[in-house]
């Protein structure tokens, strides 16, 4: 038996040596001076030994209680290194599988082929959001009740919409997690109707009067001329804004009467035609004298960055510096232009088309695609004069 003067007064020697407690403990003292309390024990016919810690950190007395607990174990079935590799293994697949690394694992795979700003919003949103709260929580020990603390921090906030995204960002993550055998149910769906619901406001747009009396009034609008191009030829294609800034001249075909809007430009990311009518082209071809005939890059530049488009306020400001906030905004153009066209009898599957309102069945999508071309040609035309009717009009 040991006892812990002994163990203190253990020397080394030119070879390593161990001494005995009993009931397969022992001290092994190395020939560098260092001790190590070892457990030798057999289960299942095999001979095996067990580190149980460094002296004297671990005492006799400390080594002697570990020394029964895995006794104890052995005699179960259980055995003590199986069990410290389980446990082991169990933490190692806890710290790889917190939130944090699975969420940016999935945005990793989610951004590919996507525009790298919207990866760069997703990613913004979860680290203002979330990972400060469940960054480092293994993804399977997340609550419904720790989840729905987290968003309604967001709403507390005011901002209703922003949860709502950050909500939808948080599911697709959840999901992910189940597809990869992370967590076999996805929690973001047990906490529905826990948040508040935002009411829905559209964007503010002119009425068919008001529109006319915009169109008649355009000369008048002060700013950049570029901008007021930017402005004319969105009122013209009635695309998002977005498609506007970024446009880039190789998307343009002159001959074809074509603008094919990248995917990555578009909210529904897939590649939009836009028939132009000539008064579409006609803007084009004064935008064009501002670039000095050069039709490499953007249409729309940065005034301060030429190799960025012009910013998402530029557009809606131009709007809101000549009397117009909340009564119209650069988006609210397409509800106008759909409200006319229906009320002109166009069909609404083409204007729909037209809008970028993805259809829901891809094959149904593909065929209509096709099949309401030249369709939109016709609409575009009509609707290239009327735009035009009512700038002629200008004083």
């Amino acid at each position: 038996m040991l006892t812990e003067l002994s163990c203190k007064q253990f020397k080394p020697k030119s070879k390593n040596y161990k001494k005995f407690d009993g009931g397969g403990l022992f001290l092994l003292i190395k020939n560098n001076g260092r001790k190590y309390w070892r457990l030798k024990y057999r289960i299942a016919g095999r001979e095996k030994l067990l580190a149980l810690g460094v002296y004297p950190e671990i005492s006799l007395s400390e080594a002697r209680i570990k020394r029964e607990a895995d006794r104890r174990k052995i005699r179960e079935g259980i055995d003590p290194i199986q069990e410290k590799k389980q446990i082991k293994s169990q933490l190692k697949e806890k710290h790889d599988n917190t939130f944090e690394k699975v969420a940016l694992e999935w945005l990793e795979k989610w951004s590919y082929g996507r525009a790298g700003r919207e990866s760069s919003i997703r990613l913004s949103r979860l680290k203002r959001h979330i990972f400060p709260y469940l960054g480092n929580v293994p993804i399977r020990d997340i609550t419904t009740k720790q989840l729905i603390s987290v968003i309604k921090k967001i709403e507390d906030k005011g901002t209703l919409a922003e949860a709502k995204k950050t909500r939808g960002i948080v599911n697709l993550i959840f999901k992910y997690a189940v597809s990869t055998s992370r967590i076999s149910h996805n929690i973001m769906a047990d906490t529905a109707g826990a948040y508040k619901t935002a009411t829905v406001n559209h964007f503010p747009h002119f009425t068919e009067k008001e529109f006319r009396e915009f169109l008649q009034n355009f000369d008048d609008l002060k700013g950049n001329i570029l901008t007021k191009l930017a402005l004319k030829l969105l009122i013209l294609t009635f695309l998002r804004s977005g498609a506007i800034r970024f446009a880039r001249w190789e998307e343009f075909d002159f001959e074809k009467k074509e603008w094919r809007v990248p995917a990555d430009h578009m909210k529904m990311k897939r590649l939009h035609i836009v028939p132009l009518s000539d008064q579409s082209l006609e803007v084009l071809r004064k935008i064009k004298q501002f670039h000095n005939g050069n039709t490499q890059g953007l249409l729309f530049p940065s005034y301060t960055n030429p190799s960025k488009p012009i910013s998402d306020n530029t557009l809606s400001k131009a709007l809101r510096d000549q009397g117009y906030q909340g009564k119209a905004t650069p988006h609210g153009m397409r509800a106008t232009a759909s409200t006319i066209l229906n009320e002109r009898g166009f069909p609404p599957d083409v204007i729909e088309m037209q809008l970028a309102h993805i259809e829901k069945n891809k094959v149904r999508a593909s065929y209509n695609h096709a099949q309401y071309l030249q369709k939109r040609r016709e609409m575009m035309d009509w609707w290239g004069n009327y735009i035009q009717k009512y700038l002629s009009k200008s004083a």
